[in-house]
C-alpha cells in the first residue's frame, strides 16, 4: 500500500512539474521557429502552432492538469499519513501536507519552469506528443473553461485575437532587436521591418493627395511646359490628363524620362495603375514596385478615382516610424 502511495505521489509531482514546465515554455518558445518548422512538415510543430492559435484551450488543459496533479499529491502525503500515524491525528489532516508542500513546490513548480525557461524549444518538442494526450483527455472539461473565458471576453470587451495580435508584434519585435544585437540586421532593416508592421493594416487611401491638389499636365502640352509644371510643384511626377471636357487621367508623365529624351516632343505617357483606396499601404507599394510605376490612382469602389499617390510618399513612412 506504501509503494502504491508514494507511486501516487510521484505520478502528481510529475504531472505538476510536466503542466508548470510546459506553460512557461509555451510563452518562452519562439512562434517563428514554430511556424518555421510547421511548414517544414515537423507534426509536434504543427501541433504546437495550432496551440498558439487556440491559447484559451492551452491554458485551460494546463490549469486542468495542475489541478488534477495537486490533488494526486494531495490524496497520496493524505492517505500515507493516515496509514503511518492514527487516522484522526492533526498530522494525517494538516501537518503532513505542510511539511511536503516545499518539495512539491521546488520540484512540481520551481525547478521545471526555470528547466523550460531556458530550453523551451526543445522541451515542448520533446513534450510536445503528451501534452496532445492530456488536451484530448481533458477537453470536456477544457471546452466549458474555454467557452467561459470567451463570455467574459465578450463582456470585458476584450478580444483574444486582438490580445494575439498584439502578443505576436511584441514578440516579433524582439526577434528584430536580438537579430540586431547578434549584427544579423542592421539599424536600417529594422527601422524598415518596423515600418512595415505599423502600415502592415493602413489603407492606401490615407496617403493619398486628393485629385483637386494634384497639379496635372494637359496631353496637348509642349514639353518645356510640362516640365516647367514639375519645377513649379517640384514633383517628380505628373499626372496627364485628356484634352476636351471630360479631361479624364490618361497617365503620367515622369520628369527624368523627358530629361534624358532629346526630342523636342513629348513621348506617350506611362500607364496609370488603379489601386482600391481600402488596399493596404503595404500592399499598394508592392503593387506599384513589381508593375515598375511611380505613380498611381486610388479609386474606390465604384471605380472613381479619388485622390493620387507616389511610390515615393509610400516609402517615406516605413523608415520612419518610432
Amino acid at each position: 500500500m506504501i509503494a502504491a502511495l508514494l507511486g501516487l505521489a510521484a505520478v502528481g509531482v510529475f504531472l505538476s512539474a510536466f503542466f508548470s514546465g510546459t506553460e512557461t515554455g509555451f510563452y518562452r518558445v519562439s512562434r517563428v521557429r514554430l511556424l518555421l518548422d510547421a511548414l517544414g512538415g515537423d507534426p509536434i510543430a504543427r501541433g504546437l502552432v495550432w496551440l498558439t492559435n487556440h491559447p484559451s484551450l492551452f491554458v485551460a488543459t494546463t490549469l486542468v492538469g495542475n489541478n488534477l496533479a495537486n490533488y494526486l499529491v494531495s490524496l497520496a502525503i493524505v492517505m500515507g499519513a493516515q496509514l503511518v500515524f492514527d487516522s484522526n491525528s492533526l498530522v494525517a489532516g494538516l501537518l503532513a501536507p505542510v511539511l511536503l508542500a516545499p518539495v512539491l513546490f521546488v520540484y512540481g513548480e520551481l525547478v521545471p519552469k526555470n528547466v523550460f525557461l531556458k530550453a523551451p524549444n526543445r522541451l515542448l518538442r520533446g513534450g510536445g506528443p503528451l501534452f496532445m494526450v492530456f488536451v484530448a483527455l481533458f477537453f470536456p472539461v477544457s471546452v466549458v473553461l474555454w467557452g467561459l473565458n470567451r463570455i467574459l471576453a465578450r463582456v470585458m470587451g476584450e478580444s483574444p485575437e486582438r490580445i494575439r495580435l498584439t502578443l505576436a508584434r511584441r514578440e516579433l519585435e524582439q526577434v528584430l532587436d536580438e537579430g540586431h544585437e547578434a549584427g544579423i540586421l542592421h539599424g536600417s532593416q529594422r527601422r524598415l521591418a518596423r515600418g512595415i508592421f505599423a502600415l502592415a493594416n493602413t489603407p492606401v487611401g490615407l496617403a493619398a493627395t486628393p485629385l483637386g491638389d494634384v497639379p496635372r499636365a494637359r496631353a496637348d502640352m509642349s514639353k518645356d511646359d510640362v516640365l516647367g509644371l514639375a519645377r513649379r510643384y517640384r514633383v517628380a511626377e505628373v499626372p496627364v490628363e485628356e484634352t476636351g471636357e471630360g479631361k479624364e487621367l490618361i497617365g503620367y508623365l515622369r520628369v527624368i524620362d523627358m530629361g534624358l529624351d532629346p526630342s523636342d516632343r513629348l513621348g506617350p505617357p506611362r500607364p496609370l495603375l488603379s489601386i482600391p483606396e481600402t488596399d493596404t499601404h503595404v500592399a499598394a507599394l508592392v503593387r506599384m514596385e513589381n508593375a515598375g510605376e511611380s505613380l498611381a490612382r486610388v479609386v474606390d469602389s465604384h471605380g472613381r478615382g479619388v485622390g493620387i499617390v507616389t511610390a515615393k510618399r509610400l516609402r517615406e513612412p516605413l523608415f520612419h516610424v518610432q
